[in-house]
């Protein structure tokens, strides 16, 4: 871990300031925000992560869960994910959010990760965390070393010559089920962002990973109010039972009229350069019956535009199976 200056930001706009000046000649080194930290200060120590400064943002006002006028929630930016996972807001309303994060990490790791910094979570690539090793996406132009390597949990939905590293996060995937809004807060003011926009495919430049910019400090994220009569599912299969990222998942938010799916919102995860809203299964499953048939055409059109690798393969139908029986369990006793 290389020497760094570590200081607390009195407020949003202090952090905002002092975010965007480290991309000036005069500060050279760039900052990077601590909230919980749990992924921050690992890739510090493994030298991924090399900031000159490190900025405490802890201690801001963004860590409440609170309901919205329109019936939706709002939850802070440093909200713990162990504490939002139990909020009843959370638990009641959006199963889907809660039932994602207690999957994820540990216990000690989910008393002190945040909202915030799981958007920002990076990927888990073997590669991306040797830096003696190629990787495009730690050093542009280095090449990936995953390609023609061990390649087992990487990505098959949005992949590129030029990165293939799966996303690691199970809470994005249950928001992009939920059709979550980031907010953010940077040098050009305030805006609100769809998750699906928020995350980039890799494309040429894997290094790149949301569309935040210098300075960009996340306050808050938003859910709309759940739909009418939908019920919601995150199944998460691994090699492990705890303490393990996915191999594949899916986050499911489902709901049935008169015998045919009214809404539908289809996400999965470790297949996904990003997490991953699949459109397509949506598509299929709109007035469709509930049923095993309905389910594996929604599964098969998830995949469809999938591209494994050497040693992934496996998770096209792996994820696919999981897939359906998600949506199995959410509509069991509609």
């Amino acid at each position: 871990m290389d020497l760094f200056e570590l200081s607390r930001a009195r407020d949003v706009q202090d952090a905002i300031k002092h975010g965007a000046a480290s991309h000036t000649a005069q500060q050279g080194a760039e900052v990077r925000f601590l909230a919980g930290g749990t992924t921050l200060l690992d890739l510090m120590k493994l030298n991924v992560e090399r900031p000159g400064r490190v900025l405490d943002i802890s201690r801001l006002p963004l860590g409440e869960v609170q309901a919205t006028a329109d019936g939706g929630v709002k939850i802070g930016a440093t909200v713990r994910n162990a504490d939002l996972a139990n909020h009843p807001l959370i638990h009641d309303a959006y199963p889907v959010l809660s039932q994602a994060l207690l999957a994820g990490a540990s216990a000690q790791l989910r008393n002190m990760a945040t909202t915030g910094g799981n958007l920002l979570q990076r990927t888990r690539c073997v590669y991306f965390r040797d830096t003696a090793m190629a990787c495009n996406k730690r050093n542009p132009g280095s090449g990936c070393a995953a390609i023609n390597g061990f390649n087992r949990t990487q990505a098959i939905l949005g992949v590129s010559d030029s990165c293939i590293a799966s996303n690691p996060s199970d809470m994005n995937v249950a928001l992009m089920a939920l059709d979550a809004v980031v907010h953010i807060q940077g040098t050009r003011g305030e805006r609100s962002v769809a998750i699906d926009d928020f995350f980039l495919l890799p494309g040429h430049t894997p290094e790149r990973e949301t569309m935040l910019e210098p300075g960009d400090l996340i306050t808050h994220v938003t859910l709309p109010p759940p739909a009418t009569g939908s019920r919601s599912l995150y199944l998460k299969l691994r090699d492990r039972a705890s303490y393990e990222f996915a191999l594949v998942s899916a986050a499911v938010v489902v709901s049935v009229t008169d015998g045919h799916i009214s809404h539908a919102r289809v996400a999965l995860g470790g297949v996904g350069t990003k997490p991953w809203r699949s459109r397509e299964a949506e598509a299929a499953l709109a007035s469709a019956t509930p049923d095993a048939a309905s389910f594996r055409r929604a599964a098969s059109d998830a995949l469809a535009q999938a591209q494994p690798q050497s040693e992934n393969g496996f998770k096209v139908e792996l994820a696919q199976r999981c897939l359906v029986h998600a949506l199995t369990l959410v509509t069991r006793s509609t």
